[in-house]
């Protein structure tokens, strides 16, 4: 969740009526960015395609305030976006866009309160020592404040924006809409199948007492490992609408980015050790990738994990086919990589030599940081720009673009977030070191 000082109060919109009449806004809103646009353009003899105007900076501007002024599932929704289709879109609309993985404006003080009162009861504020109604963090779902109780026990509160719940569907099925009158994927690209798995994730993130089980389960799996810390449930305070935790200290971890080289390179290798855990060990994933998740603690050294809610968990098959296909592409395989591929739903049978070739070849360069044999240097690769390169040819000039299987965008998710996170840090990690305890 995001800690930057520069956020401002806005109330969240609460009924559907008046989160609809915001989308409304923002269309109108992008139709004149593109009007304007056309109209620059044409002034200085271009022929632009209406794809052009629309994903322009200015328009992406417009997308991630709206967005993040509406939060609930319609931020959640851009913030798919900007990292599922973001080797789709232009480099500078999706800059842009991505500040709805770290921003987002707060509840007003009398608006905490209303939630507060409505959670623990009149009088709630007896219980504490000292309530800080400034948040520490906003995101889409919730946003995060300080406490103390009376017994000295410090805390961190999230608690959820009022009406998220109740606008989920209805804020996915708009946010469609929109999609679907503007050109902001390849033509014919079925969107169903991840609307639907949206839905079903964002309702989960919504209910906190899930979310609470998910920390207990992680602070089970990772006892034997004494490089993490996690927060720990405050029961007598969580409900289904508010999580009380334990406080955890550290700094964001990319704050690192200026520490030493044996520092940054032990931080990337606990967490893609950590991802590879999730994907081939749990088979319980956290799938969100923000940086403000992950923090470190100067003092023991150790990695804070916050922020459970988009916990998901695979069963043992898929574990198994996600294994197998990490294997074909560590070992350069590429027919074990189209037989695993096929069996998740990433290709069927009907697709053309050049779809099978498309789709293998970008789940190798995947895996080249687990092949390249000793340290690979996350700070010089280029393998993110290949990847979108890759991904924009398969979508738009051979015309193959689908969403991938929709449980397994939020695996994507996860590793482009470390991979991201690895690359700010400049770090240096043997990769396949670590992963072939994994697949031997």
């Amino acid at each position: 969740m995001n800690t930057t000082p520069h956020r401002t109060h806005a109330a969240v919109p609460a009924h559907r009526a008046s989160r609809l009449m915001h989308l409304g806004g923002l269309a109108v809103g992008l139709a004149g960015g593109m009007l304007a646009e056309g109209a620059r353009r044409l002034a200085t003899g271009q022929m632009p395609a209406a794809r052009d105007l629309l994903l322009t900076p200015d328009n992406a501007a417009r997308l991630a305030d709206k967005l993040s002024r509406m939060r609930g599932a319609a931020m959640k929704v851009g913030q798919l976006l900007s990292m599922e289709a973001g080797e789709l879109l232009p480099a500078e609309f999706t800059a842009v866009l991505a500040r709805l993985r770290e921003d987002a404006h707060f509840m007003p003080i009398g608006q905490v309160a209303d939630v507060l009162e409505g959670e623990w009861g009149p009088g709630w504020e007896t219980r504490f020592e000292r309530f800080s109604f400034t948040p520490l963090a906003a995101a889409s779902i919730g946003q995060v404040h300080e406490a103390r109780l009376k017994d000295g026990r410090r805390l961190a509160i999230k608690i959820q924006y009022p009406g998220v719940r109740r606008s989920i569907d209805s804020d996915v099925d708009n946010v469609a809409g929109l999609l679907r009158l503007l050109p902001l994927l390849p033509a014919g690209a079925d969107l169903g199948p991840l609307l639907a798995e949206a839905k079903r994730q964002l309702h989960e993130e919504a209910d906190y007492r899930r979310e609470a089980a998910h920390i207990r389960e992680f602070r089970g799996l990772l006892a034997d490992d004494p490089g993490f810390l996690l927060p720990e449930v405050v029961e007598e305070l969580t409900t289904e609408n508010v999580l009380a935790m334990s406080f955890v200290p550290g700094m964001p971890v990319e704050t690192l980015a200026d520490a030493d080289q044996t520092q940054r390179d032990r931080v990337a290798g606990q967490l893609i050790g950590l991802l590879l855990r999730e994907f081939l060990e749990f088979g319980t994933v956290q799938t969100d990738p923000n940086f403000a998740n992950y923090r470190h603690d100067a003092e023991t050294g150790r990695v804070a994990l916050l922020d459970f809610g988009a916990t998901r968990v695979y069963p043992a098959e898929r574990q198994a086919q996600l294994r197998r296909l990490m294997d074909g592409a560590w070992r350069e395989d590429a027919a074990a990589v189209a037989s695993a591929a096929l069996a998740m739903g990433y290709l069927d049978a009907s697709d053309p030599p050049a779809r099978r070739r498309a789709v293998t070849e970008l789940f190798l360069l995947v895996c080249e940081p687990a092949r390249h044999g000793g340290a690979y240097d996350f700070g010089r690769s280029d393998l993110t720009a290949r990847l979108r390169d890759s991904s924009y040819a398969l979508g738009f000039d051979q015309g193959h673009w689908r969403p991938p299987p929709a449980d397994l965008i939020f695996l994507h998710r996860k590793l482009a977030g470390v991979f991201m996170l690895c690359a700010r840090l400049k770090a240096r990690v043997d990769v396949g070191a670590l992963m072939a305890p994994h697949l031997v």
